[in-house]
Order: C-alpha cells, then sequence, then structure tokens
C-alpha cells in the first residue's frame, strides 16, 4: 500500500517497495540546472517534475495540482506492476549489514575529477594529472594552479568520469552549486530514519535526483558533507564514506543550535555592514562612539574588538567574538589589526591612549561620586574655624607650572629683626571638606592619585570639589594648613609650628614669571627674594648633611585637541635647576622636614620616607658635566626608597634625617593621610590611623602610583616621539651622551625635547660628549625612534 508522508508541508509519495520517481517515467528537467518553484503562501520550494511531456509542480498555471500528481504517479506504478519490468532500485543499507561493503576505495587514476583539501580551510576541486613520487598525485586543480597532493587529502573521487577536461572544472562547479538544496536532505532523513538505513553520496543522489551521474553524486555528496543536522558519518574509508540519520530528538537539538547559530551569523554579517560602511565614510562624517552603544549587540560586538585591541578581553567568547569579526573583515587576528580596524570607522581617535585604556585607568568620576562632592561644597560649616590663625596678612605667592588645574600649596617669607628668615609653606586643606572613611574619601584612596597626562588631567578628587572648594585661589580666602619656619643661619631649622590657617593667596605664578621676578630683583617684591635665599641655605645645608643634586631636564607637553587628526602640540623643556623651581622644590623639602620632625615629636603615625645613601661618591662622578649626565650616572646605582610608618627614617638622597610629602594633598592620597593625621592631633584627638593601617592603605595607593607612573611615562614619550615625527627631516638635534649600551651604540638624552633614546656614535666620543643628531624614523604607536649621529666636518 502506498505511504502518503507530510515533509515540511511537502508530500513524498513512495511505497514500501517503489522505485525512485525515475523508475515511473519522472524525470528531472534539465538536471545541470534544476528549477525550482516557490510555493508563495507556505514559502516551500519543490524540484519540477515531469511525467512524459507534462510538468509537476506545485502551484502556477503549468502544473498540474497535488491530486494530477498523485494521478500520474498511481497511473505509472499501476504500468510498472502489469508490466512486471523490474528497474533498478537504491539498494540501501541496513543496520543489519556490514558498511565495509561499500567502503570500497577508488584508485587513483589520471584524468579523475576529485575533491581534495587544499589546507585547513579551503576544499577545492582538481583533476589527476600524473603521478608524483610513489603515493602523492599532481593536481590542477579549480584555480588553475598546479600541486602535489597526498591521498589523505582527497575527501571525495566523482564516480562515473574518465579523462575529465580541467577546464571544465569551473562550469561543472557553478552546475553543482546550482541544484544544491538542503530541504532535499530532510527529505531522504525521514525515510532513512524510518528504514534504519545508512546510504552513501550515491546512493543519495539516486534517493533525490532519481541518477547517479557524477554531477548528480557530486552535488549529493556536497549535502552530505556540509550537513550539519541530519545525518552523520558512520564509517570512511580513503575517500569514500557513509553516512546514517541522526536521531530525531538529535536533529531538533540540532536544528534549534542551527537556527541559533544562523541568527548568530547574521547579526555578524549585518554588523561587518556597519563597520564597512563606518569605514568607507570621511573622517568627519565617522559615526560617534556613543551610536555603537544604543543597541545592546553592536555593543557587545564593538567592546569584544576594544577589549581585543588592548589585549584585555575578559572571555573566550569576547575573544572569539572578535576573531569572527576581524575574519569577516578580511584582516589578521592580532591586536594591532582591531586597533587599526577601530580608528578607521572611528571608534577610536588616531592617537588613542592605548596605555589609558589597558592599565584601566579611572577617569571620569560616577553620578554618586559627584552628587557626594557636591554636597561637601554646600556645606559651609569649617570644624577648624575657631582654631585657624589669621594669615591674610601675609603677602602669598603661588607658583606653578602655567597648565596647573590644581593649586596645593603656596609660600611667604619674612626677615625678622634678628636677620633670620622666617618661612612659611601653605599647604590647601581638603581634609576640611572630606573626612576619612568617607564616599569621596574611599574614591580618592582608590585612585590614589591624580593622572597628569599630555592630553588631559584626571583628578583624584571630582574636579569641581577640587578646584572650587580645595583649590588655593589668588585674592580669596583659602582655608590651609601652614607650616612655619625659622632658620639659623646656616640653614638648619631654628623653630617651626604647624597649625590651621586661614590665608588669601596674592600672586600666582608660572614658574617662567617667578624667574623673570626674581631676575628683576624688584623691591616691592623682597618677600619673593627672601625665599630664594632661603632655598640657596637650604640647599647649601642638604648639601653639607650628604644630600644628592639629581636635577636634570625635563619635557612637559601640552596637546590641544587629542582626538583630531592632527592635534597642537605645544613642546618645552623645564631646567630642574632653573632658580623658581629650585626654589619651590627646597620649600616642599623643607615642609616635609618639619611634618617628620612634628610627627616624631608627637608620636604620630605617619608615611615617613627614606633612601639609603648607598654610599655614594659623588665626587666620583665630579667630572661628568652637571645636568642631565651626571644626574642619569647617580640614578641609576640609587637604591629603592622606603617608607616607615611608625617613626622617621634618615632620607639620604634629601639629606634629611626625616621627611613626609605632606605639601599635595589634593592630587596624592598619602599626602592627604598625612593630613587626616596631623590634623587630627591639632584638635585633640587622636589620628584616625594606626601606623598598621597606614601600612595597608600605603601598598593599595604605592601600586596604583606605580602603574600612573608608567603611564605617565609612555605617554610623555609617545607625544615626543610624534613631536618628533612632524620635524623636517634634515632638522639637526643636540645630543648628550650618557653611557655606551654596547660598542659604539650609546644611551643618548636629546636636549631640545628632554628624551632619552639611542644611536650609534663615531670613535672618539666620551660620555658627556655632545654630538648632534638627526631624526631617521619616528613611529610613536610602536614606540619606534631611530636616530642618526651627523658628523662633523
Amino acid at each position: 500500500m502506498m505511504a502518503v508522508r507530510a515533509v515540511n508541508g511537502g508530500s513524498l509519495f513512495r511505497t514500501a517497495a517503489s522505485p525512485p520517481l525515475l523508475t515511473f517515467g519522472c524525470r528531472f528537467r534539465q538536471f545541470s540546472s534544476l528549477p525550482f518553484r516557490r510555493n508563495t503562501e507556505l514559502g516551500l520550494r519543490f524540484p519540477f517534475f515531469c511525467c512524459g511531456n507534462q510538468f509537476l509542480g506545485y502551484g502556477g498555471g503549468l502544473s498540474r495540482s497535488v491530486h494530477s500528481l498523485v494521478d500520474c504517479v498511481m497511473e505509472e506504478l499501476t504500468a510498472w506492476r502489469s508490466r512486471r519490468r523490474i528497474r533498478a532500485t537504491v539498494k540501501l543499507t541496513t543496520s543489519g549489514e556490514l558498511l565495509e561493503d561499500k567502503l570500497v576505495n577508488q584508485e587513483i587514476e589520471k584524468g579523475l575529477l576529485l575533491e581534495f583539501k587544499k589546507d585547513s580551510d579551503r576544499v577545492l576541486l582538481g583533476v589527476a594529472q600524473r603521478p608524483d613520487g610513489k603515493k602523492n598525485w599532481m593536481v590542477y586543480d579549480q584555480n588553475g594552479v598546479t600541486s602535489s597532493i597526498r591521498p589523505q587529502q582527497i575527501t571525495y573521487i566523482v564516480p562515473g568520469v574518465e579523462n575529465f577536461d580541467h577546464a571544465e572544472i569551473s562550469k561543472f562547479l557553478q552546475k553543482a552549486q546550482e541544484n544544491l538544496d538542503p530541504t532535499l536532505l530532510e527529505i531522504a532523513w525521514v525515510e532513512l530514519l524510518e528504514k534504519n538505513a545508512s546510504v552513501t553520496a550515491e546512493e543519495l543522489a539516486e534517493m533525490i535526483f532519481g541518477s547517479s551521474e557524477p554531477l548528480a553524486s557530486y552535488c549529493a555528496h556536497l549535502l552530505l558533507s556540509k550537513d550539519e543536522v541530519y545525518f552523520t558519518v558512520l564509517a570512511t574509508k580513503g575517500s569514500r564514506a557513509i553516512y546514517g540519520p541522526r536521531p530525531t530528538g538529535q536533529v531538533e537539538e540540532l536544528l534549534h543550535k542551527k537556527l541559533a547559530k544562523d541568527a548568530a551569523e547574521k547579526e555578524l554579517q549585518d554588523f561587518v555592514q556597519l563597520i564597512v560602511s563606518a569605514k568607507a565614510k570621511p573622517a568627519l562624517a565617522k559615526p560617534p562612539k556613543s551610536s555603537w552603544m544604543v543597541d545592546e549587540k553592536i555593543q557587545y560586538k564593538i567592546e569584544s574588538l576594544e577589549a581585543y585591541a588592548i589585549d584585555a578581553c575578559k572571555s573566550d567568547e569576547q575573544r572569539k567574538t572578535a576573531g569572527m569579526i576581524l575574519k569577516a573583515m578580511g584582516l589578521t587576528k592580532t591586536a594591532s589589526s582591531a586597533l587599526n580596524l577601530l580608528i578607521n570607522i572611528g571608534y577610536f581617535p588616531v592617537h588613542v591612549n592605548l596605555d589609558l585604556l589597558k592599565l584601566n585607568i579611572l577617569t571620569d568620576h560616577s553620578d554618586e561620586i559627584i552628587a557626594a562632592a557636591e554636597s561637601l561644597l554646600s556645606d559651609s560649616s569649617d570644624s577648624d574655624e575657631m582654631n585657624r590663625e589669621d594669615l591674610t596678612h601675609l603677602k602669598v605667592y603661588a607658583i606653578d607650572v602655567d597648565e596647573a588645574d590644581e593649586l596645593d600649596d603656596a609660600l611667604s617669607a619674612t626677615k625678622l629683626q634678628d636677620g633670620r628668615m622666617k618661612i612659611w609653606i601653605h599647604v590647601a586643606d581638603p581634609a576640611r571638606y572630606v573626612e576619612p572613611g568617607s564616599m569621596v574619601d574611599r574614591e580618592a584612596l582608590r585612585r590614589g592619585t591624580s593622572v597628569f597626562l599630555p592630553t588631559g588631567t584626571y583628578p583624584m578628587f571630582p574636579e569641581k570639589l577640587a578646584m572650587e572648594g580645595m583649590s588655593l585661589k589668588q585674592g580669596e580666602l583659602c582655608n590651609a594648613v601652614s607650616v612655619s619656619v625659622i632658620l639659623h643661619s646656616d640653614g638648619s631649622i631654628a623653630e617651626y609650628s604647624v597649625q590651621n590657617s586661614i590665608i588669601k593667596p596674592t600672586y600666582m605664578l608660572t614658574y617662567e614669571s617667578a624667574t623673570e621676578l626674581l631676575h628683576l630683583n624688584l623691591e616691592e617684591e623682597a618677600e619673593l627674594k627672601i625665599l630664594s635665599e632661603a632655598a640657596a641655605l637650604r640647599l647649601k645645608w642638604r648639601r653639607q648633611q650628604g644630600a644628592i643634586d639629581t636635577s636634570t631636564l625635563e619635557a612637559c607637553i601640552k596637546v590641544v585637541n587629542p582626538e583630531d587628526l592632527e592635534p597642537s602640540i605645544n613642546l618645552y623643556v623645564e631646567n630642574q635647576a632653573d632658580p623658581a623651581m629650585r626654589l619651590v622644590s627646597e620649600m616642599m623639602i623643607l615642609c616635609g622636614e618639619v611634618v617628620a620632625t612634628f610627627g616624631s615629636c608627637n608620636n604620630i603615625p605617619l608615611p615617613y620616607r627614606g633612601q639609603p645613601q648607598s654610599n655614594i661618591d659623588v665626587s666620583a662622578y665630579s667630572h661628568l658635566p652637571e645636568g642631565p649626565v651626571r644626574s642619569s650616572a647617580i640614578v641609576r646605582i640609587m637604591r629603592a626608597a622606603e617608607i616607615d610608618f611608625r617613626k622617621p627614617i634618615r632620607h639620604g638622597v634629601l639629606g634629611l634625617p626625616g621627611y613626609v610629602q605632606f605639601t599635595s594633598p589634593i592630587r596624592r592620597y598619602l599626602d592627604l593621610l598625612a593630613h587626616y593625621q596631623v590634623k587630627a592631633f591639632l584638635k585633640g584627638e587622636t589620628p584616625p590611623f594606626s601606623a598598621g593601617q597606614l601600612e595597608g592603605m600605603a601598598s593599595i595607593v604605592n601600586m596604583q602610583v606605580r602603574v600612573v607612573r608608567k603611564l605617565s611615562a609612555s605617554s610623555l614619550r609617545y607625544w615626543i616621539i610624534e613631536f618628533l615625527r612632524r620635524q623636517p627631516r634634515e632638522k639637526k638635534y643636540r645630543a648628550l651622551i650618557l653611557r655606551f649600551i654596547k660598542d659604539r651604540i650609546a644611551a643618548l638624552f636629546v636636549v631640545e625635547v628632554g628624551l632619552q633614546a639611542s644611536a650609534w656614535v663615531s670613535i672618539g666620543s666620551q660620555v658627556g660628549d655632545e654630538v648632534e643628531v638627526q631624526v631617521e624614523e619616528a613611529h610613536p604607536r610602536d614606540d619606534v625612534l631611530y636616530l642618526k649621529e651627523v658628523l662633523r666636518n
């Protein structure tokens, strides 16, 4: 009896022992380009068949109805039975038969058409040409390339082909692709599953195409080899394979996975199209970064690319997603490929700071922290108001770099009647706003320090709180902690005090303008001259105590509009031996010595800094010129700094018995900790932190500070190299030889830009000599700078 079985809404009509449709006079019309018609109502596709001269299809005026098809088949079946003609049918291998009987491998001969694996990603079709050694064969493939292949590379030998013309390979492949319809596999799967039978590619061709001709067999092979749902390989031998239908439950699961996979591939292709579109747009028309964050799935993919670019993938899935995107774009799976792609679509600026991203530096404050900071600003109460010394009568100088956003410290000075100098170091008082353990304090602890980069500043405190509340401002009443010192005539400390104060800064000076005022020696600025004299006296005294001078030249860069293709770079080199810089430096060191002494006398746990002197004999370096050369040689042999939280330790490099950093509490958290401890003592309270607690917090802060120093150094170097890249190639630079690395390769200090680099120098040059160099290559992204010595006549 005939069974009628629904498959995908269509019907497969077969009897238990009926031959394929071709047996009944039904055949594919023009197999080379099998025609299909889509059912517009059901979204299905059915192959056209014809019985005699009439077409059989689903829908359309020229095709018969389903009933006509049944009638046609039944008529043919009846006629076949009456004639008792035995036609060849597909013999399927059931579970009881031996699979090995069908795994007879075909010997390779010249002219055979065969499929082979070129590499892990490519499968090609080619014609066997001639043997190549004992086992290999030379094959002419579809791309017109002749190569030698091993038998293990052959995945299928097209049956029934002899002396195939290699010029026809492309046409053969095209016809095969035109006739591939994966839905035919489902029809075959239903029947084979019911019979618990396996099948070869040729047998499947007979089932679904009614023919095992070369093209039909290859189409069936392609369907089976690419199928991931309905069939599984039961056995293989060489290029031969036998396939079996998967169980229903497994097929359902695989179909579900395939749908998910297809959806993911569609998402990937849509994303790739967005990338391609963004890449093609001119620089000013690129989509903004925020546009990639609107859709969650797009955001995940773009963030996966970003993580890949900075070597910070959080999971294998993220790494896999980025790799798929790069592959779809035809790019190598490397961090640099991901970076360049993100730059090309406008997601990253050309000069994106990768280290800023890699090191996970906090740049913005959360809304919660900003709200807490603004709440602190609105609170006008001052717990130290009754104990603040009014120092508004003093002339106060605040000296800092031109682009300083936060002003932590300022200076005052006068001469006493006995001729001694009295100095005040006024330090901003952020502890007037922030209490230990508060939300804003914990965030400052997490950051550890403000971050100063050529492209911008990322403050430890929210900007409004730091600028409007904590920072010293010219002409305004400001809360401060003032350290006053009276010096002996030799520069040592005679008297000191530490107190809460209120000041009114008179001048906000840059180092350059302060130096100019010192050179002018104006009578009305006598206080500035006193500060300069005190600085010179202190430096002399410290050197007598064994202090080591490591002043050098330091590059400073300000980049304007860093996200532009060619941002403006303002570069200048500071001389740390400059009178104004020396003045400020000495006063900060003096403050640190006083606070250490104050803490020691009152048993206050503080971060006391020290540095072993390493028995440095400075006279051994006296033959080297002062500045970068001598400083570089001395710094190389210095031992690392140390911190004690219970008592002062000697700071040999500074020539002090003890030292505490105290003058930058807005930008350095350890300075803020010192303020918490000292101010609690001034109130008559127990300091909030024990030595052990300070040590624990310091370890957190120092770890972050090291990261920030690394970022600052790499960022500075990047922009110096970018600055050099833009200069005329013929430009010459002065360079000092710091030391020899190997043979005539020397470490150099390029004076005009304050950068260390290396280059080959001519024979006869010595450490400390000055040479002229030119830039041969400069690639900031790769940290590449090649210098060449300019030989003098």
